[in-house]
């Protein structure tokens, strides 16, 4: 209550305005809590519709109290859901094995030096591309398929603001029939 009363004061009545408030705050939280250890949490699965395509989620937060809420099961169904649609290789771009960056960054490369650019300017192109490479292939970069407006990471930072816990995804299964 208070924390609405600050936000209203601090925006000088504007209700759009404290709402924004507000949520950066929480986000704020949320950061403070990042070197907490996360050791409860839950396992979230999701099967698609074809029965060809099924994913295990491991999700962990602080205390088993919040892991047993509806937004922390829904966080680990939505991101089951997620990776089974989008296929990510790992959950953040630290995850990606170095084989697979370097396998990318050769290929790179080569077709920036196809492109005859200069090596200051190749550079920075390849270093672009990998970008993107970790944006397309990451869980935690990735759009959101539900919001593209939104990444997992940011989704997850939200509900982090809204329990008030350290939220991170430990790791993913996606098993695809013939794959």
């Amino acid at each position: 209550m208070m924390d609405c009363k600050k936000a209203l004061t601090e925006t000088a009545g504007d209700l759009e305005g404290a709402i924004d408030w507000l949520r950066a705050k929480g986000a704020a939280k949320a950061a403070k809590r990042a070197q907490k250890s996360a050791n409860e949490g839950t396992i979230g699965s999701y099967v698609h519709f074809d029965n060809r395509t099924a994913v295990i989620v491991e999700l962990n937060c602080e205390t088993d109290f919040v892991a047993k809420t509806d937004d922390f099961q829904g966080l680990a169904k939505e991101i089951a859901l997620h990776v089974a649609s989008q296929a990510p290789i790992s959950v953040s771009p630290e995850d990606v094995p170095e084989d697979v960056v370097a396998r990318e960054r050769k290929v790179y490369e080569e077709q920036v030096k196809e492109q005859g650019k200069p090596d200051d300017i190749a550079a920075k192109i390849v270093e672009g591309k990998l970008k993107k490479f970790f944006k397309e292939t990451t869980l935690l970069a990735q759009p959101f398929v539900k919001n593209p407006d939104q990444t997992i990471g940011e989704l997850i930072t939200a509900i982090s603001a809204k329990t008030g816990e350290k939220i991170e995804v430990a790791r993913f299964m996606r098993f695809r029939v013939g794959e």
